[in-house]
């Protein structure tokens, strides 16, 4: 009897085996990878970050910073193309390819989106924000206040309005002590004999300075 069955087995073995392969072949042959790059149309640069979504099906890939992409898809499905600023495409994977590999070139073409007229305001009618434009007054932000105070002209008048300090007035002294050294010893020189004092008199009189409507020391009693 364990004789009679030995053949039976071994047939059986024989077709489970034969099944098993060729059920394991029959699926590759239907699955294909897409190997791609995303190029623009007009100058044929790299798309970066373009979505390939398998239509139907939630899967997909997204392309590098150079464009390309691959994908892992059944032949028959359809990939779907999409990115900001071109227009959406769709690739039919065909289902006569040969093989288990496919590489592909998807040009994109840029496209312009005209969004509608949008007036934003910080006021709910165009009377207030009238009135806030002409009337308010928005405080300096600390970029402004410090361009002012940087300012050359402001720089000038505080200048003028600040007192000395040490070292400011240490060199005043020294200045002063150094024109006195020049006359040590001698009677310095007068401003009656100095021809330039003399033009100046005579230009304030000419002016009028010294009349007595325009002399500070002059007061009526």
């Amino acid at each position: 009897m364990k004789f009679k069955f030995a053949p039976y087995c071994i047939i059986s073995f024989f077709c489970l085996l034969f099944a098993l392969r060729a059920g394991a072949q029959a699926i590759p042959d239907n699955i294909i990878q897409i190997n791609g790059v995303t190029m623009t149309a007009d100058s044929l640069r790299a798309v970066p970050n373009v979505t390939i979504l398998v239509k139907n099906k939630n899967r997909g890939v997204e392309s590098e910073y150079t464009g390309v992409f691959s994908l892992v898809c059944y032949k028959g499905d359809t990939l779907q193309f999409s990115c900001i600023g071109f227009r959406p495409k769709e690739f039919v994977v065909s289902r006569d390819l040969k093989g288990e590999y496919y590489s592909m070139i998807q040009l994109m073409v840029q496209d312009t989106f005209y969004l509608p007229e949008t007036i934003i305001r910080p006021l709910p009618t165009k009377e207030q924000f009238d009135y806030a434009f002409q009337h308010w007054r928005i405080p300096n932000d600390n970029y402004e206040v410090a361009r002012k105070n940087t300012d050359a002209y402001v720089l000038r008048a505080i200048a003028y309005t600040l007192p000395r300090d040490g070292r400011e007035s240490q060199a005043r002294l020294m200045q002063q002590q150094a024109r006195e050294a020049v006359y040590y010893g001698q009677q310095q020189p007068m401003n009656i004999l100095n021809p330039l004092a003399w033009g100046q008199f005579f230009e304030a009189w000419k002016r009028g300075d010294f009349r007595r409507d325009n002399n500070p020391y002059n007061s009526n009693y």
